[in-house]
């Protein structure tokens, strides 16, 4: 998909429409995936080093096929499609414009900010009986779902990843999905951070903090790296030809440079 020229930024509301549409979609394919997964996923397309339409993308990201064709996920109908296109097309427009600007630190307004939520501090912020209630609960890490989201969609292609030639492009290329890689894991370390708020529980370490915005860096250099290189170029495989002492392979019995060969 070719996204039009940039929009207006989609705004809080708006995409607590999107998280409504998926979960009105997990209704029907359980397997649906949260925004934040969808953001991910979104941002390694951005990066991609080939332009992957709507039609190939939404059978795995969605279990949605081609306009008339039944598959596991479905929109509700007509109405709610084109919402959920124009608010992903919108939210497309300004992570491509943020990834394209040239910024020097990730507190610039231009820079690229995933829509990333902070469950570990959500469930650290609820009252006490409510909290205890979640403690046997696997809560995802800062910016791990996102990362999950843009290493699938790595994964779903993986010759549009493929390592170039250059030595360089290939060391350029594997520390930054190395760096996306890393915060799929877990952050293990003591939590001495609140990410959205100065007098918030702390739910993140100081490494997970330098991880992320690592993270966010790398996918910066992706875009560059595969905006620099271009497309991928498809070898051509010509069949190899018979030796001219060779039986010709069309079964005569003679050798190739008197039957076929012999023009």
């Amino acid at each position: 998909m070719t996204p039009p020229p940039a929009s207006e930024s989609l705004s809080p509301d708006e995409f607590d429409e999107i998280d409504t549409i998926l979960d009105d979609l997990r209704t029907r394919y359980d397997e649906t995936p949260q925004w934040e997964f969808c953001e991910g996923f979104m941002a390694a397309l951005i990066c991609c080093r080939r332009v992957i339409a709507a039609s190939e993308y939404l059978p795995v990201l969605l279990a949605i096929g081609p306009d008339g064709v039944q598959d596991e996920g479905s929109f509700a109908d007509a109405n709610q499609q084109m919402r959920f296109f124009e608010l992903w097309t919108r939210r497309w427009n300004e992570v491509a414009q943020s990834l394209n600007a040239e910024v020097e630190t990730l507190d610039d307004d231009a820079a690229y900010q995933p829509e990333v939520m902070d469950v570990r501090g959500a469930v650290a912020a609820l009252p006490e009986d409510e909290r205890a209630a979640m403690a046997d609960e696997d809560l995802p890490s800062f910016g791990q779902v996102w990362a999950l989201g843009f290493m699938f969609a790595v994964e779903a292609w993986p010759d549009e990843w493929a390592a170039p030639r250059d030595k360089e492009a290939v060391k350029w290329l594997n520390e930054a999905l190395e760096a996306i890689v890393a915060l799929t894991e877990d952050d293990v370390d003591p939590p001495t951070l609140s990410v959205f708020s100065d007098d918030g529980p702390p739910s993140m370490s100081l490494n997970r903090l330098n991880a992320f915005a690592d993270g966010i860096w790398a996918v910066y250099d992706l875009r560059e790296l595969w905006r620099n290189l271009g497309p991928r170029v498809e070898t051509v495989r010509k069949e190899a030809t018979p030796g001219r002492n060779d039986l010709c392979a069309c079964g005569s019995g003679k050798k190739y440079k008197k039957c076929h060969g012999a023009n």
